[in-house]
């Protein structure tokens, strides 16, 4: 029950994907990471590194250039894209933290 009324309190603090980003809407995968962007602008990513995991389930708050900003009030993340969103050979990819990541397939 606590999940549930978390998942509607991030979703109503998150703004949705804008149309010309809507493209960074799906689940992206690699090894290491997952990233999960939703039309509506929640935003689920979990990363191992170095030993360790990283996850983040937070709300979207804008895009700057490329590049786009989850959290809540002030504690936020920048995602650092060095490649938006592209079809290659029939499958979506996106460099997103230095890590290619690749749209699984619906």
């Amino acid at each position: 029950m606590a999940a549930v009324v978390m998942a509607m309190l991030l979703s109503a603090c998150s703004e949705p994907l804008p149309v010309d980003k809507l493209n960074y809407a799906g689940d992206w995968q690699s090894r290491e990471m997952e990233l999960l962007i939703l039309t509506d602008g929640t935003v689920a990513y979990k990363r191992l590194q170095k030993g360790g995991t990283t996850s983040i389930n937070a709300p979207l708050k804008e895009f700057q250039g490329n590049n786009f900003i989850v959290g809540v009030g002030p504690v936020t993340t920048t995602f650092i894209v060095a490649e938006p969103p592209t079809e290659v050979d029939g499958q979506w990819q996106m460099v997103v933290d230095g890590v290619r990541l690749t749209k699984a397939q619906n």
